[in-house]
């Protein structure tokens, strides 16, 4: 059945996955937010984990399918080291990934920024220079204080969780109120 073809019921019918992943999000939000250090070295680690994994399955998938076998060597690879390193060394590897996250951050925060800057100078309003003047800003204090932003990335990633884990579950509810009002009596 193609994803167009689905129906509304047919989707309702599925109201127990928005369930289930707004229950793991709120979960996770509690753990960041009582324990922020501990779950990120342990989240890092599942990510160590699937790196290694991963690097593996990428370089017996270069022996199947010999299309891109450079890159799949390399990402494999790159895998495979990633995955050990950050196995063999959790909390440190937590550190460098939480700060290179901030840092990808901020560059991203710059780059939407000048962007929005340049649409709202080619005269599409002021709407998005204000936007790309909050952006910039938010890319210079990332990249300012990326100690201080990777220490609190994870408690404002379990604000989102929790707050994002508690719209699912509402959202969960309500669709599978609409599956049973289109169910036949």
């Amino acid at each position: 059945m193609a994803v167009a073809e689905i129906t509304e019921k047919e989707l309702a019918s599925f109201w127990w996955l928005v369930l289930l992943r707004g229950i793991a999000a709120l979960i996770l939000g509690i753990f960041l937010m009582s324990s922020p250090g501990m779950t990120t070295v342990v989240l890092i680690t599942f990510v160590g984990a699937y790196w290694l994994v991963d690097g593996i399955f990428s370089l017996v998938g270069m022996f199947v399918d010999r299309r891109a076998w450079g890159l799949k060597l390399a990402l494999g690879l790159l895998g495979i080291l990633a995955g050990i390193y950050v196995l063999r060394h959790p909390l440190w590897a937590s550190v460098l990934v939480v700060s290179f996250v901030v840092i990808l951050l901020g560059i991203q925060g710059l780059i939407a920024g000048v962007l929005h800057l340049i649409r709202g100078f080619r005269g599409e309003g002021w709407g998005p220079i204000v936007l790309g003047i909050l952006y910039v800003i938010f890319g210079l204090v990332l990249l300012a204080n990326v100690y201080v932003a990777a220490l609190s990335l994870p408690v404002v990633l379990g604000i989102f969780g929790i707050v994002g884990g508690i719209i699912l579950i509402v959202v969960s509810f309500r669709v599978r109120g609409l599956a049973k009002q289109e169910a036949p009596a």
